[in-house]
């Protein structure tokens, strides 16, 4: 056998499910001679197409698998598979390859599947007898025998007949196997089709599920910017006790500041019905998109806890403001307590002293002692005594050059005086004149904003 590069296709297939009518051997020798070349010359029939890995074998008779070939050669495409010239083949097999005993071989053409597609009549490798055999027969055996042989060739003509038929059948049968393959490879090809288009669907499907994902992260972005809106809102509520806490610290223009803070009150009264008003439009947008995505619902949830949360804030914002505006109350009453007991020293020294606008006790009214009709003592009782040029001097205010009885003067009262000449800014404590209201409004309005 030639050299080749591998081995050829074989397979473990029975002998049943072997066509051993697709190729026919001609020419068969009932023996070949060893130490020489021998041809193995077949025909393809009418529907058999042979492939590049078809290879011709030769088995010794009583094989049952491809695996037991003894040696092989390739067969020889052939240029035109549907000419007549070309359905006539051969190989040669060398002799150094061949078998050396005398046991009975036979060829096989096996395809590139290890299918067995034809199979020759048996044959020996043995020398040739060259004994003379003189057969002797009288006149009577020649006659037996020539009808004898007349039978066998008309009983060979039949067994051709059968054979032709056969053949037709099974190229029918052939045909009909290659219109099977050829509607499989249909199916095969509309298989082929349907697996791309689910595979399309399938990446469809894929593409719209990352649209809804990506929507998902813009609603959970757009929560957190809610979110970050509500903790701006609660900021502005800090601000804004801090703000009413140096309200109450301030003591002046408590009407005008308590209006002011009216005011404020009502434009978060005003942004709290904006900010429902945009709670309802979301909640109108979630609910639309609930069907695609239920966590979306959870972070609407959330926010809603959240707005309620803020809504609980602001009713305490309430309550603060309801208590410093009683804080406010009792100030008020506290100044009126403060101013009628002025009023109450004045007219106590009016009494005593008709020309002078203030008068200083002496040690047999009162001395050191406390007034029994004053609340919180005589203020007047600490001045000492002195001549009446001296009780008539009078003091100056450093701002407006208001004057100061010398002998009433309390730095208490100037500083009073001082805080109505003056605006402070609860927030910054920037002052403004008391001329300035109209921009100590603004200024204090421009941090609520």
């Amino acid at each position: 056998m030639e050299d080749t590069v591998e081995d050829p296709p074989t397979s473990a297939v029975l002998l049943d499910h072997c066509h051993f009518s697709q190729i026919i051997f001609n020419n068969v020798e009932k023996f070949y001679v060893p130490g020489g070349d021998v041809t193995c010359y077949y025909t393809l029939t009418q529907h058999f197409i042979p492939r590049r890995k078809d290879w011709i074998g030769i088995f010794r008779v009583g094989w049952k698998t491809t695996r037991e070939y003894y040696t092989f050669m390739w067969v020889n495409l052939p240029t035109d598979v549907q000419s007549e010239s070309t359905k006539e083949q051969e190989v040669q097999f060398k002799a150094y390859y061949l078998p050396k005993d005398d046991e009975y071989y036979q060829f096989c053409y096996v395809d590139q599947d290890g299918v067995v597609r034809g199979a020759s009549i048996p044959f020996q490798f043995r020398p040739e007898n060259e004994e003379d055999i003189l057969v002797v027969t009288t006149q009577g055996a020649v006659e037996e025998i020539e009808q004898h042989n007349s039978e066998l060739c008309k009983e060979n003509q039949e067994l051709k007949d059968s054979c032709v038929s056969l053949q037709k059948q099974n190229s029918d049968m052939q045909a009909e196997l290659q219109k099977k393959q050829e509607e499989l490879e249909t199916l095969k090809s509309i298989n082929k089709k349907l697996e791309q288009k689910v595979k399309e669907q399938e990446d469809s499907w894929e593409t719209e599920l990352l649209q809804l994902r990506v929507h998902n992260q813009k609603i959970a972005s757009e929560n957190e910017q809610m979110e970050v809106r509500v903790d701006q809102l609660q900021a502005q509520l800090l601000t804004q006790e801090k703000e009413m806490e140096k309200l109450v610290q301030g003591k002046q223009d408590k009407t005008q500041q308590l209006e002011h803070l009216k005011k404020e009150n009502d434009q978060l009264f005003l942004s709290l019905t904006e900010q429902r008003e945009y709670q309802r439009t979301l909640e109108q947008t979630v609910e639309e998109l609930k069907q695609k995505e239920a966590t979306a619902m959870e972070k609407q949830q959330e926010l809603m806890d959240q707005n309620l949360d803020l809504s609980k804030r602001l009713s305490e914002n309430k309550v603060i403001c309801s208590v410093l505006q009683k804080e406010k109350e009792r100030i008020e009453r506290e100044n009126d307590l403060l101013k009628r007991e002025n009023g109450r020293l004045m007219s106590y020294m009016g009494l005593d002293f008709d020309s002078l606008p203030y008068q200083v006790p002496t040690a047999d009214q009162g001395g050191t002692g406390q007034s029994p009709g004053l609340v919180y003592g005589n203020p007047y009782s600490g001045i000492q005594e002195s001549s009446a040029p001296s009780l008539l001097s009078i003091k100056k205010c450093p701002t407006c050059t208001s004057n100061f009885a010398d002998d009433t003067y309390d730095h208490t009262l100037e500083e009073q005086h001082i805080q109505t000449l003056y605006l402070n800014c609860p927030i910054c404590d920037k002052s403004f004149s008391a001329k300035e209201k109209q921009i100590f409004e603004d200024h204090v309005f421009c941090h609520t904003l």
